[in-house]
C-alpha cells in the first residue's frame, strides 16, 4: 500500500549560513516514488549530493533570514520482510567491505562499553536471534520518554537511564548489534503509526540474505514496536543520528516550526 507523506518546517538564520538538509525519501529498489513535490524558500545557493552508501540525496544550501520547506511525497514500498529471528549471521571476515564501517564504534554508539553486558545478557543467542532478542530486551526494559534525551545523549547514557526517543532506542540496539559483531546502521525514516508524528529513528542490521549462498542483506529493526518495517520508507542511513539529521547547520540558526505527518493512502 502506497505511503503519504507531508513534512513541513522553519529556521531563521540570523546572518548568511550554510545548511545541509535531509529529508526526502530516498529513490532505492525497494521503495518507489510515485509523486513527490519540494518547495522551499529561495537559497543563495542550492545543490543536490548524495548521501549516505547513495540512499537518498541532501540538499545543500546555503541562505540567510527565514526559510521554509515544503516536501510531500507518495511512496510505494515494496520490501522483504523476513523473520528476523530465523536469520543466520555472517563471520565479519565473510562481510563486504561497506558493511566493515557498521562493526565500529561511532560518535553516539560507544560498541565496547556494552560488550560485557551483551556478552553475558545475550550470549546463548547468535545471529537475527540475538538481534530478536536485543530488540525485545530494549522494548521491555526501556520507557519512552518525550524530552528525555538530547543531541549529546550517546547510547551509553541510554543504557543507564533505560530511557529515551526513538533516536535512543536506535542508537542502543546499533551498539548492542555492532558489540554481537553483526553490522549494524541507523536509519532516518518515515513510518506511519509513529507517536507522535515525527522524522523516525530505527536500525537496520546486516544478517545473511537466505536467496543467496553466502550473501547478505541489510534488514530493518524497530526497538519502539511503532515503525512496520514493510511500511516504513527510509531518508537515508548513517554510522548514527550525526550522520543522517535532517538539518544541520554550519552557523548559528533559529529553529521555527515543525509538522510531520505519515499515512496509509485512501
Amino acid at each position: 500500500m502506497p505511503i503519504d507523506i507531508k513534512a513541513s518546517f522553519s529556521f531563521t538564520l540570523p546572518q548568511a549560513s550554510d545548511v545541509l538538509l535531509q529529508f526526502e525519501a530516498a529513490a532505492i529498489p525497494e521503495q518507489r516514488i510515485l509523486a513527490s513535490d519540494c518547495r522551499t524558500s529561495k537559497a543563495d545557493d542550492f545543490a543536490r549530493v548524495p548521501a549516505q552508501d547513495t540512499i537518498g540525496e541532501r540538499l545543500w544550501l546555503r541562505a540567510h533570514g527565514r526559510f521554509e520547506v515544503n516536501y510531500s511525497a507518495t511512496v510505494e514500498v515494496d520490501r522483504l520482510v523476513p523473520t528476523i529471528d530465523t536469520l543466520a549471521a555472517l563471520e565479519p571476515h565473510e562481510l563486504p567491505g561497506e558493511a566493515i564501517e557498521y562493526l565500529l564504534a561511532s560518535r553516539y554508539c560507544e560498541v565496547e562499553r556494552l560488550q560485557s553486558f551483551v556478552g553475558s545478557r545475550f550470549g546463548a543467542t547468535a545471529g537475527g536471534a540475538r538481534i530478536a532478542a536485543i530488540r525485545d530486551w530494549i522494548a521491555e526494559n526501556f520507557s519512552y520518554v518525550a524530552g528525555s534525551s538530547d543531541a549529546n545523549t550517546t547510547a551509553t547514557d541510554s543504557f543507564v537511564e533505560r530511557r529515551g526517543v526513538c533516536r535512543d532506542y536506535a542508537h542502543v540496539l546499533i551498539a548492542m548489534a555492532r558489540a554481537s559483531a553483526i553490522p549494524a546502521r541507523y536509519v532516518s525514516a518515515y513510518a506511519p503509526g509513529v507517536t507522535p508524528p515525527d522524522f523516525h529513528a530505527l536500525a537496520e542490521v546486516f544478517l545473511a540474505d537466505p536467496t543467496i549462498p553466502h550473501g547478505g542483506a541489510w534488514y530493518l529493526v524497530d526497538a519502539t514496536g511503532m515503525a512496520d518495517p514493510a511500511e516504513t520508507v527510509k531518508i537515508g542511513v548513517g554510522r548514527d543520528a550525526a550522520d543522517v539529521s535532517f538539518m544541520t547547520v554550519f552557523g548559528e540558526a533559529e529553529f521555527g516550526d515543525k509538522e510531520v505527518s505519515v499515512s496509509r493512502s485512501a
